[in-house]
C-alpha cells in the first residue's frame, strides 16, 4: 500500500539519557539534610540508647574518677590488656572523647527536636477545633439517636456543655442545610507531656554536665581518733571537675570517734557476714569548739559543708612501733591494712626511713581471728578480733623514698632490699599478738604490736586494734536540679503514655416532617486509642439522658 503524497516522516528522536535527573543539593542542601537527620526523634532515641551502651564499660573496669587504686591494681593484674584499654580511655569513660561526643550529639539532637515541636504545639493550642466532617458514619464509635420535640440548637448546646465538662475544647458549626454540630477535641496534654519529657531530659543532661564540671570527689582514710579537715591537702585522692575552684571547699572538721561493725552470729551458714556498719563522728563548724555528733552508715551519707560523705569501706589499722638498732623510736603509728577477704585477712606495709643504721620495710598480714590451715598457712576465720595475730616480713635496705618519685603507701618495692625475716630469709616471719614486742634479727631493732585497749581484760581483745574507715566526699551542686528534672521526665512520660489524643463530634440534623432532630455521634483518635468507641458511647449516653431520649444504634 503506497503512502499518501502529502506524507511526511518525522525525524528520529534524539538519543536521551534514561537516568533520572536529580537536582544538586549543594553545600547548604547537605547541611540541611544532615541537620534534619540529627534532629529527628529516631536519631535522638538511637543516641540515647547508644549513650546507655557507652556507659557499660564504666561498670566493667575501674574508673580513675571513683577508684584510682583499683585502676593501679588492674594495671598490675593485667599488664598487657590495661595499656590497650587505657588508650581507648576505658578507665576514663565518662570524660572520654567518644562518650562526650555521644553526649553532645544527643544534647543537640534533643534541642533541635524539641524547639520546632514546641512552636508547632503552641500554634496547635491556639487553633480552634476542626470542622465537623460531612459523613460521621465513616468514623469510630458512630452512634445515632432520635430526639423528638427537641430543636437542633437545644441539642447542640446540651452536647456542648457535656463536652466542656469532660475537658474538651469545643466549637459550633452550621452546615449548608442548616444542620448544627459541635466539634470537640482533647488530649493536647499528651503532646505537652511529650515535650516536657524531652525538655526535662535536656535539663538532666545539662545538670549532670554542670555538676560534673563544678563538683568534685575525694577519698579519705581515717583511723579511730583521727580527724579530717576539708582542705585540699587532707585528701588521699582528689578528682576535681573541669571548672573546680578551691574556694568552694567549705571549712569544717570531722573526727572519727568510733566505728562499730555488727556481724551475724546466730545463723551458722552466714556466720561472720556483716549486718551493720556505723561510723560515729563529731563534726566541728568553723570557729566553734563545740562539736555535733553524727553517724554515717552504708547508703546513709552525712550531709556536711555542702558535701555528701559516704561510708565506702573499713578495716583494721594496727598500731605498730619500731625501734632501730640504737634503741630509738623510728616509727610509731596506726597503719591501715587493706582487707583481702570477707574475714578481713588484711595486708599492710610499714616503711621506716629514719631507722639506723639501715632503713627498714615490712610487709604485714593481720589475722583478726587467727587459724591455721592444714597446709600450715595462717588465715582468719572470723572478721572480729577474737584471736588477732600480726605476721611481718622484714626487709632492710633502700626504700626508694629519697629519689623524689611518688610511692604508694600500700606497696613496698623489695628489689633493692634484703629480706631478714620471712619465707626466703634465715629467720621466720615475725608473729605478734597485741601488746607483744619482738627483737628483729641481726640487731636492727625491735617491733611492737601495740594494744590500743591496754586496760581491757586479758581475754577481751575486741578493742585492741583500731578500726579505720574509707570515706568518699562528694560535692555535686546540681543534684537538686537533677532530681527536679528526673521527676519531670517521669511525669511527662506518664502523661504522654496515658492521656489519649482524640476528637469527638455531635451533629444535630433537622427533620421538620418528623418534628425532631436526628443526632449523630462519632470520634477520631490520633494514634492508638482502644477506648475511643467507649468514650463516644459514654458521651452519647450522657447526652441522651440529659435530653430524655433513647439511642437507636
Amino acid at each position: 500500500m503506497s503512502r499518501p503524497s502529502d506524507h511526511f516522516d518525522s525525524p528520529a528522536p534524539a538519543p536521551t539519557d534514561d537516568r533520572i535527573a536529580q537536582p544538586s543539593l549543594g553545600g547548604a542542601g547537605y547541611l540541611r539534610f544532615f541537620w534534619r537527620q540529627l534532629t529527628s526523634m529516631r536519631t535522638a532515641l538511637f543516641l540515647l540508647l547508644l549513650l546507655a551502651i557507652a556507659a557499660v564499660p564504666g561498670s566493667l573496669v575501674p574508673q580513675r574518677s571513683s577508684d584510682p587504686n583499683g585502676v593501679q591494681q588492674y594495671f598490675a593484674n593485667n599488664p598487657d590488656l590495661a595499656p590497650v584499654l587505657d588508650s581507648l580511655q576505658a578507665f576514663d569513660v565518662y570524660t572520654s572523647a567518644w562518650f562526650s561526643a555521644i553526649y553532645l550529639l544527643l544534647f543537640i539532637s534533643l534541642i533541635g527536636c524539641v524547639v520546632p515541636r514546641t512552636a508547632h504545639h503552641y500554634r496547635a493550642l491556639r487553633s480552634a477545633p476542626p470542622k465537623t466532617p460531612a459523613r460521621l458514619s465513616r468514623l469510630a464509635g458512630f452512634t445515632t439517636a432520635w430526639a423528638p420535640g427537641v430543636s437542633s440548637t437545644e441539642a447542640v448546646e446540651s452536647a456542648r456543655g457535656i463536652l466542656k465538662k469532660s475537658g474538651y475544647r469545643v466549637r459550633l458549626f452550621e452546615g449548608p442545610r442548616g444542620d448544627l454540630s459541635v466539634s470537640a477535641e482533647r488530649g493536647y496534654l499528651r503532646e505537652t507531656g511529650n515535650l516536657v519529657f524531652h525538655t526535662a531530659l535536656v535539663g538532666v543532661l545539662v545538670s549532670v554536665g554542670i555538676g560534673g564540671g563544678f563538683g568534685y570527689s575525694g577519698q579519705k582514710v581515717i583511723v579511730e581518733g583521727d580527724s579530717f579537715a576539708n582542705v585540699l591537702l587532707s585528701y588521699e585522692s582528689f578528682l576535681p571537675g573541669r571548672f573546680f575552684d578551691e574556694g568552694v571547699l567549705q571549712p569544717y572538721r570531722l573526727t572519727l570517734d568510733e566505728f562499730e561493725a555488727v556481724y551475724e552470729q546466730e545463723n551458722p551458714a552466714a556466720r561472720g557476714q556483716p549486718v551493720d556498719y556505723t561510723a560515729s563522728v563529731t563534726t566541728y563548724a568553723p570557729g566553734s569548739e563545740a562539736g555535733s555528733r553524727a553517724e554515717i552508715k552504708v547508703n546513709d551519707p552525712l550531709r556536711l559543708g555542702g558535701n555528701d560523705i559516704f561510708l565506702l569501706g573499713n578495716g583494721y589499722a594496727p598500731i605498730i612501733t619500731v625501734r632501730d638498732g640504737e634503741g630509738n623510736v623510728a616509727f610509731s603509728d596506726a597503719v591501715p591494712f587493706l582487707p583481702q577477704d570477707g574475714n578481713l585477712t588484711s595486708i599492710g606495709v610499714v616503711k621506716v626511713p629514719d631507722a639506723l643504721p639501715e632503713q627498714i620495710g615490712m610487709i604485714g598480714f593481720l589475722y583478726p581471728t587467727q587459724a591455721t590451715l592444714t597446709t600450715g598457712a595462717l588465715t582468719s576465720n572470723y572478721p572480729d578480733l577474737l584471736n588477732p595475730v600480726l605476721s611481718l616480713q622484714v626487709f632492710t635496705g633502700d626504700l626508694g623514698l629519697d629519689g623524689g618519685i611518688p610511692r604508694s603507701v600500700y606497696s613496698l618495692d623489695t628489689d633493692g632490699m634484703t629480706e631478714v625475716a620471712g619465707r626466703t630469709a634465715d629467720a621466720p616471719p615475725i608473729q605478734l599478738t597485741p601488746g607483744e614486742t619482738i627483737e628483729l634479727p641481726d640487731g636492727i631493732g625491735s617491733v611492737t604490736f601495740e594494744n590500743a585497749a591496754p586496760d581491757a581484760p586479758a581475754d577481751d581483745l575486741t578493742g585492741s586494734v583500731p578500726r579505720f574507715v574509707s570515706l568518699d566526699i562528694h560535692r555535686d551542686p546540681s543534684q537538686g536540679w537533677v532530681l527536679v528534672f528526673a521527676i519531670l521526665v517521669l511525669a511527662g512520660l506518664l502523661t504522654s503514655l496515658f492521656i489519649p489524643r482524640r476528637r469527638v463530634w455531635v451533629k444535630a440534623i433537622n427533620d421538620e416532617d418528623a418534628g425532631g432532630v436526628r443526632l449523630e455521634y462519632a470520634g477520631l483518635a490520633r494514634g492508638e486509642d482502644p477506648t475511643l468507641d467507649r468514650a463516644v458511647r459514654e458521651i452519647a449516653d450522657r447526652h441522651s439522658q440529659q435530653l430524655g431520649i433513647r439511642l437507636t444504634t
